[in-house]
């Protein structure tokens, strides 16, 4: 004789645990797509040779992305050569630095095809290359920007900003900042392949970009081609977050991020002991059957 319901507790546990994790995963938000750059020009490549070299490349960013959060690399040789690297946000573990670059490389083709140069930025990591001989850019040239929309009301926004980035500019080290000033909390990133003095001068760059771009707005972010950084300011006060899982600029959302992670660890030792009470009611129920006749 079957029984089905003893089964529908299984059931509820199996779909619980998938909302558990769809949630988990929904705010992973260090892999939102921000912005792309395609060179206008594909590759010819009759011999399949530059082809060959792309797929070497980029094999060997994503192979370092597991053990550190920046590197650069050539493959081929002479007119042939293709020049790479990626970085990740200086706040995020190597797993999320490793899922982070395969994300970039899950989308690249779709969004460039196949180009001599491009760059594609996610909110916590970004992966260029470009053909040798391909025309470079100043590193401070403004690439992108994103501002707030909604503006600031009151006295004192202008001098609370400033003086933020000024922290971070002058705090930075290790090509990386992160911090609060009173209301305003500041990022900045550096490529690491800048000297620290080369990193102060794309901040300082970045900072006057910025006050330009996004003048009375509550939060903004610019990437330049060597560095970029936010700011983010708070009327009531920086909030307490766990920065390596926050989108740049936006604090709020990684508080709910944390309060879904921790209640999913809550959830998940209430569904262990749920299924070992089930188990155990299964047994006891399948001792008595196996009595009938």
């Amino acid at each position: 004789m079957g029984f089905s319901k003893p089964h529908r507790p299984l059931l509820f546990i199996t779909i619980l645990a998938i909302f558990l994790q769809s949630s988990t995963a929904a705010n992973t938000d260090y892999t939102n797509f921000i912005f792309k750059g395609c060179a206008k020009q594909n590759f010819q490549d009759p011999t399949g040779i530059y082809s060959q070299n792309l797929k070497n490349l980029l094999q060997s960013l994503v192979s370092q992305s597991s053990q550190k959060n920046f590197a650069s690399t050539t493959s081929g040789d002479g007119q042939n050569a293709i020049m790479g690297l990626y970085q990740c946000r200086g706040d995020l573990s190597t797993a999320q630095c490793y899922t982070c670059v395969t994300k970039i490389l899950d989308m690249m083709k779709k969004l460039c095809g196949e180009v001599i140069a491009l760059r594609v930025q996610l909110s916590g990591c970004y992966l260029k290359y470009e053909i040798v001989g391909f025309k470079q850019e100043s590193g401070t040239e403004l690439l992108f920007k994103v501002c707030g929309s909604t503006r600031a009301s009151g006295a004192g926004f202008d001098e609370l900003r400033d003086s933020g980035l000024a922290a971070m500019v002058s705090g930075v080290k290790n090509g990386f900042y992160t911090g609060d000033y009173q209301r305003v909390f500041v990022l900045g990133q550096c490529e690491s392949d800048l000297s620290s003095g080369d990193c102060g001068s794309c901040l300082k760059s970045g900072v006057e970009s910025v006050k330009d771009e996004c003048g009375e707005s509550i939060s903004g972010q610019v990437y330049l081609q060597k560095c970029f950084l936010s700011y983010s300011y708070y009327p009531n006060g920086v909030p307490t977050i766990n920065a390596g899982s926050e989108v740049v600029g936006t604090k709020n959302h990684t508080q709910r991020t944390v309060a879904i992670a921790v209640g999913g660890v809550a959830a998940l030792g209430f569904l262990v002991v749920f299924l070992m009470f089930v188990r155990s009611i299964l047994k006891k129920r399948k001792g008595k059957h196996d009595g009938w006749n």
